[in-house]
């Protein structure tokens, strides 16, 4: 037995941003933004927070799934830019859609962070835990990025994206996950400092800093040994994969890992040109855009693959 994605949803703030609007912020171009990363356009929240997105997300999912939020066992929600440290986004989701029955809890693996939480949920149904699960990746990076900084604002978007999940089924899902936190300063962002009676700590800005280059090597060397790591448990090669449904940071990343899988561009869908890197929503926001556009078919090999701050890394493989 394993376990069978069976619905999926995704919202989005109503903002849309262009790279035209952002040339009005910041000494950029559309096609200075368009030549280094794929991007053209994203949607940046004015109110909208990683908790209503990411309810309006599962709502779909449970309608796309015929299931109602009663019947939820486990509710996680991947997310690196929370509105608050409690209660945690999951547990104000499950209080929204009226999961009354599920356990609710956050993780953070910043932009593998859905992946990761989707072999968390797995593993719960493995040991018997649960039988069900709504799984989210959720962002408002918007509120995290530095706008006078055209390296960094330029990249990211708002945005959730959930997939409800129930155990059974004979096609197997394979997992592998790594992180080396000898390399986390490639990409940060700070949070609240250190300030009490005692001490009080200097800190940076509590913006994304990212080093573009060192990413970039990072990515497309780890995510294919990812990839190719996952489909040797599962037996399989990448000629055997019909999409690769990949974290959506850059598109000459994608297009960097598909040159060393040795495969056609044309199996890895992209969205990032209207809606950014969405982080932990990124993965999950393309399944629902693939799924409801018809492009998963029945008995076709996917291949999921996230990675990002930490640094972190991993892949699945599932048929559909």
């Amino acid at each position: 037995m394993s376990i069978r994605i069976i619905g999926t949803g995704s919202a989005l703030p109503a903002k849309s941003v262009t790279n035209e609007d952002l040339a009005k912020l910041v000494e950029t171009s559309d096609e200075w933004i368009r030549e280094r990363t794929g991007i053209a356009g994203r949607h940046i929240s004015t109110g909208e927070t990683v908790a209503e997105l990411s309810a309006a997300a599962c709502s779909r999912a449970l309608e796309d799934a015929g299931r109602t939020a009663e019947e939820v066992d486990l509710l996680l929600v991947a997310t690196c830019s929370p509105e608050c440290g409690v209660p945690c986004v999951a547990c104000q989701v499950q209080g929204m859609i009226g999961a009354a029955h599920a356990v609710a809890f956050d993780l953070n693996a910043a932009c593998s962070g859905f992946l990761f939480a989707l072999h968390t949920a797995w593993a719960y149904m493995e040991a018997g835990i649960c039988r069900n699960a709504l799984i989210v990746g959720a962002e408002v990076l918007s509120k995290l990025v530095d706008w006078t900084d055209r390296g960094t604002c330029i990249l990211f978007g708002d945005g959730a994206g959930a997939v409800f999940a129930e155990y059974g089924g004979k096609e197997k899902f394979y997992f592998v996950q790594h992180s080396d936190g000898s390399k986390g300063g490639a990409l940060t962002c700070d949070t609240r400092q250190l300030k009490n009676p005692y001490v009080e700590m200097p800190m940076e800005a509590p913006w994304i800093r990212m080093d573009g280059r060192e990413i970039f090597a990072f990515a497309v060397r780890r995510v294919p040994e990812g990839i190719e790591e996952v489909l040797g448990k599962a037996g399989m090669t990448a000629d055997d994969v019909d999409l690769f449904v990949l974290h959506q940071a850059n598109y000459r990343i994608i297009e960097g890992i598909a040159k060393r899988l040795k495969q056609d561009a044309e199996k890895f869908p992209v969205n990032l040109d209207r809606v950014g890197n969405m982080s932990s929503a990124a993965i999950p926001v393309l399944l629902d855009e693939l799924k409801r556009a018809g492009r998963l078919k029945s008995g076709m090999n996917i291949v999921l693959s996230g990675f990002g701050a930490g640094l972190t890394w991993g892949a699945c493989v599932m048929k559909v």
